[in-house]
């Protein structure tokens, strides 16, 4: 046991004593008191009150050298360093060790508790994800059916199948990213390549909504997840065209910091006091509240994605002109276990 350990005990033994050392105090002034009025030898007195400070302080290491075994008992049960009662107990009195045994009960039930929990969020994560990739089936086997028609309704049916899709793979993204040993390959990917998948992906949002795409190749190379990257920009793009009624969306790299990328749009724009906020779980501001259709999923999982792959994500918003959503995409920090 180190010094400061051992003196943060002797001083809590102190305070646990100090009514035996006041008694002690007081019996010492009624005793002299006592001498005093009945004119008796000092000496005497002196000697009584040496004795009892011999015999007192015999009882105070012993309770001393008790206490301290108390303490580590207590502060070992506490930590959860003994699964058993009877290992901490040496030393102690009847009623510590029934605390103690209180201790370790409690301490079983709540283990057996929290594996109990972990058992069923595993068979609900299971299920969850296998339903995931079951629903894609029919949702492929829709759209299929619905290219091969080509009237004015297939188009507004395949918008909400790509919505479909969209939310679909948002929940299996949450899952993975919930997954501590999710997938990820670091390679050194073309980013043009990325952002024509993406922008392909959402082609027919953009021309059934009359929004322009100013993009020209960048010429960039980044290193970088493919996949995880391209989600993150589907699930940006996605969000801009959600809140975007009419003009267009840009895509272009910073020109001051050279490996920033910039997606701008003319939608709705964020409130000011909503910017702090946006990438919350679950949050989704007075837009998400006027759009039924918002989650307040979308910008957490980003975070969370650009958290994984190590590209800091920022945004910038004003009320009724746009958004500019920067995604710094030098290596930072990986955060795999987030």
């Amino acid at each position: 046991m180190t010094e400061p350990a051992k003196t943060q005990i002797f001083k809590l033994f102190l305070v646990s004593v100090r009514q035996q050392l006041y008694l002690f105090i007081a019996m010492a002034v009624v005793f002299a008191s006592i001498f005093v009025l009945g004119n008796l030898p000092m000496t005497l007195y002196v000697y009584s009150i040496q004795l009892s400070l011999f015999f007192f302080a015999i009882y105070l290491i012993i309770q001393y050298i008790r206490y301290s075994r108390r303490f580590k008992a207590i502060k070992e049960v506490g930590a959860a360093q003994s699964t058993k009662a009877e290992h901490v107990t040496d030393g102690t009195d009847p009623a510590d060790r029934l605390y103690l045994e209180k201790i370790g009960q409690l301490q079983q039930d709540i283990r057996n508790l929290t594996n109990l929990h972990a058992e069923r969020q595993a068979e609900q994560l299971d299920y969850f994800t296998l339903w995931l990739h079951q629903i894609k089936t029919p949702l492929s086997a829709i759209s299929l059916l619905n290219q091969s028609s080509a009237t004015s309704e297939s188009k507004k049916i395949s918008q909400e199948i790509l919505r479909l899709e969209d939310y679909t793979h948002m929940a299996l993204n949450y899952v993975k990213l919930e997954e501590t040993g999710s997938d990820m390959d670091l390679a050194e990917v073309d980013l043009d390549g990325i952002i024509k998948k993406a922008v392909k992906k959402y082609s027919i949002l953009f021309i059934y909504k009359g929004i322009k795409l100013d993009y020209e190749p960048l010429g960039v190379k980044v290193t970088s997840d493919g996949q995880w990257l391209q989600t993150l920009l589907e699930q940006i793009l996605s969000n801009s065209l959600k809140y975007t009624a009419a003009g267009a969306i840009s895509i272009y790299m910073d020109s001051e910091k050279k490996q920033t990328l910039i997606i701008e749009d003319t939608g709705a724009g964020i409130r000011s006091e909503d910017l702090p906020k946006i990438f919350n779980k679950g949050y989704s501001g007075l837009n998400g509240q006027l759009h039924e259709k918002s989650t307040g999923l979308g910008l957490f999982l980003s975070r969370k994605i650009g958290k994984r792959l190590g590209h800091k994500l920022s945004i910038e918003s004003e009320l009724g002109k746009g958004t500019w959503v920067k995604i710094d995409l030098e290596r930072q920090h990986l955060s795999v276990f987030d």
